[in-house]
């Protein structure tokens, strides 16, 4: 069984075809989705579909692009949730930051403030982290170190090799389409460095689709794909991986039904 531990199924594209995804994803052994809270305004939607089918769970948190439409008293009203597994996505983006140095730190302080926020919430109520970093993984890195107590997963892992001692702090590395892509070399080569014991399948659907259906949306049946790149790369049985990565995601997401 896999579980795709990162897709967006509120989203609106799948509003038409939702039933033809899932069972789709379900001819590809896929059996379990985690919706990530990364856009408040699509929350409510991701509560809903947990509570429609019995193998779809969420997250709750606020992504760093939307840091200034962060409530804390939206977190707390689904934390407790029977379908939430996690905290996030939250975490550090500074891909796309103000010109002016004023408003630069002004930005970062925003985002770190309300990720140290999340965090606490998730330590509190003792879910993991699923955590965006983008051009920001030493801040990350530092932040992580220093507040969480309940660890996570590193969502769409950077490749960043400074970001693997992480896992000593009980994080994993979300592994999805990009390691398919040509120009992946660096997210390759570090992949082997992993533990397998802290690797995650993800897609992001419907975003970052493996090839070779690249342009068109990703859904997560394409998991498959993903993990039969890490066969291919780690020289690893794909039974085998398929098991171990499985049981890295129900050892993670403890409320997650076998």
């Amino acid at each position: 069984m896999i579980i795709d531990t990162h897709c967006h199924l509120d989203d609106n594209r799948y509003k038409d075809d939702l039933e033809d995804v899932i069972n789709r994803a379900k001819e590809a052994d896929v059996n379990r989705y985690i919706i990530p809270g990364a856009d408040p305004k699509t929350l409510q939607r991701a509560v809903e579909l947990s509570s429609q089918y019995d193998d779809i769970y969420f997250a709750v948190g606020v992504h760093p692009y939307d840091a200034k439409e962060y409530s804390r008293d939206m977190l707390l009203e689904y934390i407790e949730h029977p379908k939430c597994v996690a905290v996030g996505e939250c975490g550090l983006d500074y891909f796309r930051l103000p010109e002016s140095l004023d408003e630069i730190a002004k930005e970062k302080k925003i985002q770190k403030d309300i990720f140290i926020d999340q965090i606490e919430i998730a330590n509190k109520y003792n879910k993991p982290l699923i955590v965006h970093i983008r051009e920001a993984s030493i801040d990350s890195k530092n932040i992580l170190k220093e507040y969480s107590k309940s660890g996570g997963v590193l969502h769409c892992f950077n490749a960043n090799e400074e970001l693997l001692e992480l896992a000593n702090y009980d994080f994993y590395f979300g592994i999805g389409g990009v390691l398919t892509f040509k120009n992946a070399k660096k997210l390759v080569n570090v992949l082997p460095k992993i533990p397998i014991e802290r690797i995650l399948l993800e897609t992001d659907a419907p975003y970052l689709t493996p090839h070779p259906y690249r342009g068109k949306r990703n859904e997560p049946s394409y998991t498959k794909l993903v993990l039969n790149k890490c066969e291919e790369l780690l020289n690893i049985d794909k039974k085998v991986l398929e098991t171990t990565f499985f049981d890295n995601s129900k050892r993670l997401f403890k409320a997650i039904v076998g």
